[in-house]
C-alpha cells in the first residue's frame, strides 16, 4: 500500500526484484506525487500490477487495501505471498540472498516469519537522491525486543486464510477442522514457529526471533529531512500526528552497523538502471524528485521546520533504554479463552517442553548469575545515545549491546551483581591479589579493587571486546587505580582442553593470586581438577561456572571432583543468584 511514495518506488521496486518477486501489487490512495502514475506505467510495461484503493467512508487505508487483496486474482494465484510496505525492505541472509534457495531449504513448510531490524537516521539530516538501502546502515540491535514486528511470507489459499498487516489468520471455519495441524511456519533462522503462532501474535518473542535466514529491514524514519516529507502525506491508518518526535526517537535507532542489505546493491541497481530505460517512467521518476525537492526547499524556510528538526535533533538523544513502546491493547482472559479454537486448547494441554522452544543463543535472557551479556563480539562503535546507570558507585553503559535483556533490567535499577559486590570484602581481603578469570566488562574487578585498598586485581578476559567496554567503564568513572587493578587479554579457554590447563597454569604461577574467582563454565567443572592452583587460598565460582559445577554434579551421579578436599584450598565457594554455598 502506498501513498506519494514516487522519489523512493524505483529502489524498492528494483530491489524486491532482485530479491526475486516475480509479481508486485500495490494499491495506491490519494497520490500527488505521481505515485500511481509510475505504477500504472510498470504495469504496462508488465512488471507489475496496479490497483486503486477506493477507499469507503469511514474506513482506513490499508484495511481497505487488504480486503481487495483478499479477493484479488492475482494475489490467490500467487504461489507463496508477503504483504509489506514502501519503507520495509526484505533482505534474505540465506544462500544467494535470492527466495528460492530459502524457500527451497524451507522444505514443506508453508510459511517464514521474516522478523523487522529496525533502522535509523544513521544522524544524517539533509536529503539525499542516494539509495536508502545504503544511506541508512545503522540499526537498534537485533536483541532489542520493542523491534520485534513480523512481516509474514507464506502460501496464501484465500478460502483458509484471511490476509492481515503482519501475518495472516485463519478463517473461523477452518479453526477447528485439521487445517490448522497442516500449518507449519519456520522462524526468520529456518528453525519451528511455536504453535500458538498459529493462532495470535504479530511480533517474535525472544523464543521465536531469528535473523540468520532473513530479515524486514524497516526505515521508518530515514533523514531528517526524509521525516519531513513522510510527514505531509499521512499514514496508512490516519493516525493523528503518527510521525511526531515520540515516534522519532522510537525508530530512530542507530546502535549497530548492519550492511547485510549491500549484497543486493549491484543487482538493484541494474534494474533500476533498466527501468529508467523508459522515457516515461524516467520522467515521472525525476519529475517527482524535483517535486518533492522544491516542496521541501519551501518547508526548510519555516519557523514550522526549524521547529521539526530541533524536535528530532533532540529526540536522537533518548537511550534505547528509555524508549516507551505502546504495548498491545489488552484483551480479556475470558474473551481469550472464549475466541481460543479447540485445536490451541489441544496444544495448551500439551507438555511445555514439546509447545516451546529454547531461545536462540544471542537472544536468550540470562539469570542474574549468568554471563549477562550479548554472545560473540560487542561492537559499540556506533554514535548513539546511552545510559549509563551507577551500580555500586560505579556508571555503566545501559546498553542493550552489551547485556542480555534481563541483565539490562538489573543495571537499569543499579543491581547489577548486587550480591557478588555485596561478597566482596569477604571474599578479598587487604593485601590479597586477585586473579579473575572471565571478568567480562570488569565489574566486580573494578568494584573489588576500589572497596579494597590494599588489594592487587588481574581482569582477565577472553573476549577483546568485553575487555574494551572495561575501559570505557574506567575513563567514563575516571577511575584510575594505577598498579591495582590490570587488565590482560591472555587468552586461558580453548577447545583444548589440555592447552587450557596449561595456560591458566601459567597465567597463575605468573600472578600468583590468593583469590581467584572464576566465571567460565569452562572451569566450572572437572577440570578445574587438574589446574595447579599454587598460591590459591579461596576460589569463587560464579555464573556460567556455577551451571557447569552443577551440571558435572549431576552427571557423575554424585558430588563434583571440585570438592574443596580435591582441590587442597581452605576455602571453595559457590555463589548462585539466590544462595551460597560454601565448602
Amino acid at each position: 500500500m502506498m501513498k506519494d511514495e514516487a522519489p523512493f518506488l524505483l529502489e524498492w521496486y528494483a530491489h524486491h526484484l532482485a530479491v526475486g518477486f516475480t509479481k508486485i501489487l500495490v494499491y495506491t490512495n490519494d497520490c500527488s506525487d505521481g505515485t500511481d502514475d509510475m505504477l500504472i506505467r510498470l504495469e504496462e510495461l508488465g512488471l507489475g500490477y496496479h490497483r486503486r484503493n477506493d477507499i469507503p467512508e469511514g474506513v482506513k487505508p490499508q484495511p481497505s487495501a487488504m480486503k481487495y487483496a483478499q479477493a484479488e486474482p492475482k494475489v490467490a494465484e500467487a504461489d507463496w505471498i508477503l504483504m509489506f510496505d514502501a519503507d520495509e525492505f526484505l533482505c534474505i541472509n540465506y544462500g544467494d540472498g535470492t527466495l528460492d534457495p530459502m524457500l527451497d531449504a524451507a522444505g514443506d513448510a508453508n510459511g517464514i516469519v521474516v522478523t523487522w531490524r529496525i533502522f535509523g537516521s544513521g544522524n544524517v539530516v539533509d536529503w539525499s537522491r542516494d539509495p536508502v538501502t545504503e544511506q541508512y546502515l545503522y540499526a537498534a540491535p537485533p536483541t532489542w525486543n520493542k523491534g520485534w514486528g513480523v512481516k509474514t511470507l507464506f502460501k496464501f489459499d484465500p478460502d483458509k486464510w484471511k490476509i492481515g498487516i503482519h501475518r495472516p489468520s485463519i478463517k473461523n471455519k477452518h479453526l477447528e477442522t485439521g487445517f490448522p495441524d497442516t500449518v507449519k511456519w519456520l522462524n526468520g533462522s529456518g528453525q519451528p514457529m511455536e504453535d500458538y503462532f498459529k493462532f495470535r501474535g504479530w511480533r517474535s518473542i525472544r523464543r521465536t526471533v531469528g535473523y540468520q535466514w532473513a530479515q524486514m529491514n524497516h526505515y521508518a524514519v530515514k533523514s531528517i529531512d526524509s521525516y519531513a516529507i513522510r510527514k505531509f502525506r499521512g499514514n496508512v491508518n490516519n493516525k493523528k500526528d503518527k510521525y511526531n518526535a515520540d515516534y522519532w526517537s522510537l525508530q530512530d535507532r542507530n546502535e549497530v552497523y548492519d550492511d547485510k542489505i549491500l549484497r543486493y546493491t549491484e543487482r538493484r541497481k541494474q534494474i533500476m538502471d533498466e527501468l529508467l530505460t523508459d522515457p516515461v517512467l524516467s520522467r515521472l521518476h525525476y519529475a517527482a524528485i524535483e517535486k518533492v525537492e522544491a516542496r521541501l526547499e519551501e518547508y526548510r524556510a519555516t519557523d514550522a521546520y526549524a521547529e521539526l528538526k530541533q524536535s528530532l535533533l533532540e529526540a536522537s538523544e533518548v537511550p534505547i533504554t528509555q524508549i516507551v513502546a505502546k504495548p498491545p491493547k489488552a484483551r480479556d482472559p475470558a474473551e481469550i479463552a472464549k475466541l481460543m479454537s479447540q485445536v490451541e486448547k489441544n496444544n495448551a494441554d500439551r507438555r511445555i517442553e514439546e509447545r516451546r522452544k529454547a531461545p536462540e543463543p544471542e537472544f536468550a535472557d540470562v539469570s542474574e548469575g549468568g554471563d549477562g551479556f550479548v554472545p560473540g563480539d560487542i561492537d559499540v562503535s556506533a554514535q548513539t545515545a546511552v545510559e549509563w546507570v551507577v551500580n555500586h558507585d560505579i556508571a555503566l553503559p545501559a546498553d542493550v549491546r552489551i547485556f542480555a535483556q534481563n541483565t539490562l533490567e538489573f543495571v537499569m535499577r543499579g543491581k547489577y551483581q548486587r550480591k557478588l559486590a555485596r561478597m566482596t570484602g569477604r571474599m578479598v581481603e587487604d593485601g590479597q591479589r586477585v586473579l579473575d578469570l572471565g571478568a567480562g566488562i570488569g565489574f566486580l574487578s573494578i568494584h573489588a579493587a576500589k572497596l579494597v585498598p590494599q588489594v592487587r586485581v588481574v581482569a582477565q578476559e577472553d573476549n577483546a571486546s568485553r575487555m574494551a567496554i572495561m575501559r570505557k567503564v574506567l575513563d567514563h568513572n575516571e577511575i584510575n587505580l594505577g598498579d591495582r587493578l590490570q587488565m590482560t587479554g591472555r587468552q586461558v579457554v580453548f577447545e583444548d582442553a589440555a592447552e587450557t590447563v596449561r595456560r591458566i597454569n601459567q597465567l597463575i604461577a605468573d600472578e600468583k593470586p590468593d583469590v581467584l574467582r572464576i566465571s567460565y563454565a569452562e572451569l566450572g567443572s572437572n577440570l578445574l581438577g587438574q589446574i595447579n592452583l599454587g598460591s590459591v587460598r579461596r576460589i569463587v565460582l560464579f555464573g556460567p561456572a556455577v551451571t557447569a559445577f552443577h551440571q558435572d554434579a549431576r552427571n557423575s551421579g554424585g558430588p563434583s571432583l571440585t570438592a574443596s578436599e580435591e582441590l587442597s584450598v581452605p576455602e571453595f565457594v559457590i555463589i548462585e543468584p539466590k544462595r551460597e554455598v560454601q565448602s
